[in-house]
Formats: C-alpha cells, sequence, structure tokens
C-alpha cells in the first residue's frame, strides 16, 4: 500500500491532514496499547549468537535492506561469519528457509531476502527465532535481522534504526494516524543507534521532529548515503529514461537519477513491494516506445520482474535496466568500534547457551 499523503504533509500541514490525524488518534492509541502489551507479555528468545537489527521508525521502507548489506560487509572486515535473516515479507515460504537465488523467486521468498542472499548467507523464517536458531546451526558467528525491531520474539543486542532523512517520521503520529509503528519514545529506548540514510548532501540531516528527541537520548547518529553502486554513473547520465519503482518511496529513486545526469520523461510510483502484472508490463512498454526512451527501475524490483510468467512480463523483464545502490557510510571507524563493543558485551553475557541446548535438534 502507498502512505496517505496525510502522514507526511507538507509544511504548514491543510486542515484536512490535521482532521484526519486526530479523526485517527483514539485507533493509534489503541495500536500503540496492543504494541506495548505484546512486548510485556512476548519473552524473547535468546541464541548464542549476537543479533543485530536493522529496524526503522515508521511503516514502509526507509533504506534497511542496503544498510543491512553495509554492515554485513563491515561485520566481514571485522573477521565475522553473518548471515541475514528475514521475515521474507510477500513470500509463501513459512521457513526457516535458506534462500537460494538460483531457485527461489520473490513470490517464495520476497524480495529483500533475494537481494540479501546475492551478497551473503539469507534465511527466511515468519518465525524469527526459530531462523535464527537454524542460521546458529548453520555456522553464523552474528546474526544480521532485516527488519523485525518492533517483533519482540527474539531478543536483539544492537538495533541500528533506519531514518530516510528525505521523508523523517511525517506527521510523527502512530498508525493509522501517522507512518509511526509505535510511539516513538517506546523505540528509542530500545535502539542503540540512528542511521541517517540521505539520497543526497542536502538531505543528508536529521529532520527536526526527529533530530531533537534523539539528541535528548545521547544516542550515537551515523550518516550514510544511498549512492549508485561505482561506474553506474556513466551508464545512465545524460540518457532517457521511463522510470518505475515500486518501493517504499520511489521519489528517492527517481532522484537518485536525476543526480546521476539522467534524463527522465517519465516516472511510475507503484505501492511498495507491488508485483507487477501483465497489464503492467503493457502500459510500461507502451509507454517506453512512446516516449523514445529506456525502462529503467531498482534491484528490488528487479527482483520481482523475475515472477512474471507471460511473453510480455518477459519483455519488460529483458527491456528494463537495474540501477543497484549501495549505503555508504560515513563514519566508518565509529561505527566498527560500536560493533565490537556490542558484539563483545553480548558473548560476555552468561545468559547464552551453546548453539543448539534451547531448542531440540
Amino acid at each position: 500500500m502507498k502512505a496517505p499523503s496525510f502522514w507526511y504533509p507538507e509544511e504548514p500541514p491543510t486542515f484536512g491532514d490535521v482532521s484526519k490525524r486526530v479523526l485517527l488518534a483514539p485507533l493509534s492509541f489503541l495500536y500503540s496499547c496492543g504494541g506495548r502489551l505484546r512486548h510485556r507479555m512476548t519473552p524473547p528468545e535468546r541464541v548464542s549468537v549476537p543479533v543485530i537489527c536493522i529496524g526503522n521508525f515508521t511503516a514502509g521502507g526507509a533504506g534497511k535492506t542496503p544498510t543491512a548489506i553495509a554492515v554485513y560487509d563491515q561485520l566481514v572486515a571485522l573477521g565475522e561469519t553473518p548471515h541475514f535473516l528475514s521475515r521474507g515479507y510477500g513470500g509463501s515460504e513459512t521457513g526457516p528457509t535458506r534462500v537460494d537465488p538460483t531457485t527461489h523467486s520473490a513470490t517464495d521468498v520476497g524480495d529483500e531476502p533475494l537481494l540479501l542472499s546475492v551478497h551473503g548467507p539469507t534465511w527466511v523464517s515468519t518465525n524469527r527465532a526459530e531462523g535464527a536458531f537454524e542460521a546458529e546451526r548453520a555456522g553464523a558467528s552474528v546474526i544480521v535481522l532485516d527488519d523485525g525491531f518492533q517483533n519482540p520474539s527474539l531478543h536483539k543486542d544492537m538495533s541500528l534504526i533506519v531514518v530516510d532523512t528525505g521523508a523523517g517520521i511525517g506527521n510523527g503520529a502512530v498508525i493509522p494516524a501517522g507512518p509511526l509503528r509505535e510511539p516513538l519514545a517506546d523505540a528509542l529506548l530500545r535502539a542503540s543507534a540512528i542511521v541517517a540514510l540521505a539520497a543526497d548532501e542536502v538531505s543528508r540531516d536529521l529532520t527536526p521532529s526527529i533530530s531533537t528527541p534523539v539528541q535528548k537520548t545521547g544516542l550515537p547518529i551515523f550518516h550514510a548515503m544511498l549512492t549508485a553502486a561505482p561506474g553506474i554513473r556513466k551508464k545512465v547520465a545524460e540518457r532517457r529514461f521511463v522510470a518505475y519503482a515500486g518501493i517504499g518511496r520511489p521519489e528517492k529513486f527517481f532522484s537518485t537519477l536525476r543526480q546521476l545526469g539522467s534524463d527522465l520523461c517519465e516516472t511510475k510510483a507503484f505501492a511498495d513491494h507491488h508485483l507487477f502484472s501483465e497489464s503492467d508490463a503493457a502500459e510500461l512498454l507502451q509507454l517506453a516506445e512512446a516516449k523514445k526512451a529506456t525502462l529503467i527501475t531498482t534491484e528490488k524490483d528487479g527482483v520481482r520482474l523475475r515472477a512474471l510468467k507471460e511473453p510480455v512480463g518477459q519483455m519488460l523483464r529483458e527491456a528494463s535496466e537495474l540501477l543497484p545502490v549501495i549505503a555508504s557510510f560515513s563514519e566508518v571507524e565509529a561505527l566498527q568500534a560500536l560493533l565490537t563493543n556490542h558484539l563483545d558485551a553480548a558473548r560476555a553475557s552468561h545468559t547464552y547457551k551453546p548453539p543448539g541446548t534451547s531448542r531440540p535438534s
């Protein structure tokens, strides 16, 4: 689904934006109470290896997957053997299942796990604790949990919270009155650090609505830039494109292409995790032909295109170029130091049990 416009209102917000937030406030209160009760009633399970969660405050995408990949790379540099763990949103596999990019599709395991599996061992499991135990048994020295910050079933030794600096936290209200998955004060109590993820230098810093409460907590803030993979600029600069995307904030993708010097003659935004249909494919192909332009989309959308079986869907897949992006951290040494401290603290804890002893084999 696409985020309602009143979640991210223009400044100042219109009367309609404020009215919708106020009318939905009672439902937000109930949603918040349900989340708090879930955390209090669910004892988190621990595995014998540290768990690092890459989460966010809001519904929809914030750039967690590229951030998880960047953190994975830092862990490898520290000599660790990390495994990814995901719920597998949008996939039919309940798991625990190790993702095989040569046989699994996005409809099997979800689009994000397929992207992660290109970089390292990846597991999907609707029961995150079960998935963590399987990753542990398979040799993981640390687990990188992509999303799951609001899920209390698995103990997290460290939680890095990604904030899309271009969107912030919107109107600051909890679902359905706003985009927050829980009250910000509750989330900040469980966070270890904030990742301010920007698509350009202009939006590098956190918005005031999130910056002030984060500064009051004293949580470290790491800045990261979402950029095209090396060598991509010369492949897309000054070329004419029809760009389309079904991610959390398609505008971020379109903005990146413009910064790279691309000529975007048309853009098409779809809902996050959108499963492209035959009619979508036909429309996009006709649009590109009419505009005399090349189709381009994100890597995340690209893995979902693999599920298209019809001839027109295959034509869309073959006609679409992909824009790979990476999250580059500015404070690499400080991030590595924080990761090391949390890993050491987790391993020094006496609450951990040897692999497999807390669950039947």
